[in-house]
């Protein structure tokens, strides 16, 4: 996404719902046990959520991302809004799922962005799905006692990404391919 250069960006969003409430609605996960031995995890049921919104380009890891309390077309609008702020100088194709507050019609795209959508039920053909099957595997088994503590958890994840850790997840050689062409336009 280095937009000084007025290349064309391509970026993937999608939005994982991060739940928890006054403790984390576990996410289990498999564990290592003896064979006919079955793990033993605490974990709680009651559920709140925020909604982490996010993009990355696959090519640099470069990545964007935005907490929200829900999601819906206001929010959305207001994820591009702040997207579209932060790249001003380039044309950004953002692929999304068919979700209602991707198509709102009170969604106001901004110039420099451009909605691609993805075929119904095909989430493994966007690369950000791998990223935040790799955020979510650093949170089974564990239990927060509130939601800021799993936003400052999630938020510490998300720090410590590099580029080159997302890019290295996101970077599927097909989507890779497409990217260089586009930018050879």
């Amino acid at each position: 996404m280095t937009a000084k250069d007025g290349r064309l960006n391509a970026l993937f969003v999608t939005l994982p719902r991060m739940r928890a409430d006054a403790g984390l609605h576990t996410i289990i996960g498999r564990l290592i046990t003896a064979c006919g031995v079955k793990p033993i995890g605490s974990w709680q049921w009651p559920v709140k959520a925020f909604w982490l919104y996010g993009a990355v380009e696959p090519a640099t890891g470069e990545s964007f991302f935005w907490q929200f309390s829900h999601v819906d077309t206001e929010c959305y609008q207001r994820f591009l809004d702040q997207f579209s702020a932060a790249y001003p100088e380039s044309l950004n194709i953002l692929q999304v799922d068919n979700g209602r507050f991707h198509k709102g019609k009170n969604l106001i795209v901004p110039e420099n962005i451009i909605l691609l959508f993805q075929p119904p039920y095909c989430p493994e053909l966007n690369p950000i799905e791998r990223l935040w099957e790799h955020l979510k595997a650093n949170l089974k088994w564990a239990s927060f006692k509130t939601l800021a503590q799993l936003q400052t958890k999630v938020d510490q994840l998300l720090a410590e990404l590099t580029p080159e850790v997302t890019a290295s997840i996101t970077g599927y050689s097909f989507i890779l391919d497409a990217i260089s062409a586009l930018n050879t336009v």
